[in-house]
């Protein structure tokens, strides 16, 4: 089979990059305004997982997920966004030592569940709480898939913090695979550690 064939590994891994860029490129414009950076993360998830399972147009996946999940995506979105400011804001100008433990407590809560609240979301119907809730709980109960979710957005940041004292041109290409990418390399340890859960449909 030639390498360039439709089929080839390499023209697939081509594939796959291209609508990794595109899924990325689609959640930065949908998340202009801010207030639907939850209803864009919700749909950047949907569209990665079915764009995995190869279902349907990427596009398409990603604006019909946006649709049916903004009103709820938002309203996670309007309790995860500023909880998290705050907590950055805490670590940035907070500096009062009895407190560390405590703000390592809170954080550690809301990575994880800002990690699985998305993929949550976009799979399951449940109100806002249940959401939230069961997302903290599956994220503790599969505390190896969310230390490797968890790598790999590190490992990201990692590069970009490198990309910008030592390699600065390297910045673009970063963030043009941003954020976007990253929820497809998720994809496979969501799916691992919901694959009690779940069901192909």
């Amino acid at each position: 089979m030639s390498a360039f064939g439709p089929e080839s590994a390499f023209m697939r891994g081509l594939s796959t990059t291209m609508d990794s860029i595109w899924i990325n490129v689609l959640l930065l414009v949908t998340s202009i305004p801010i207030v639907t950076i939850g209803a864009s993360l919700t749909a950047a998830c949907d569209a990665a997982r079915r764009m995995n399972e190869g279902r349907g147009h990427l596009t398409a996946n990603y604006f019909r997920a946006f649709r049916s999940n903004f009103v709820q995506s938002t309203q996670l979105w309007l309790i995860i966004g500023p909880i998290g400011t705050l907590l950055l804001l805490s670590w940035i100008y907070i500096q009062i030592t009895p407190l560390i433990i405590l703000k390592i407590a809170f954080s550690i809560i809301w990575l994880i569940s800002f990690l699985w609240v998305w993929p949550m979301q976009a799979r399951f119907e449940n109100k806002v709480s249940g959401t939230l809730t069961k997302s903290f709980l599956i994220g503790m109960s599969k505390i190896g898939v969310t230390l490797a979710l968890a790598l790999v957005d590190v490992i990201y940041l990692a590069l970009v913090i490198a990309s910008w004292f030592y390699m600065p041109s390297g910045l673009f290409i970063l963030i043009l695979f941003g954020y976007g990418s990253l929820i497809v390399l998720h994809v496979p340890l969501l799916e691992y550690g919901l694959r009690q859960y779940t069901r192909r449909v």
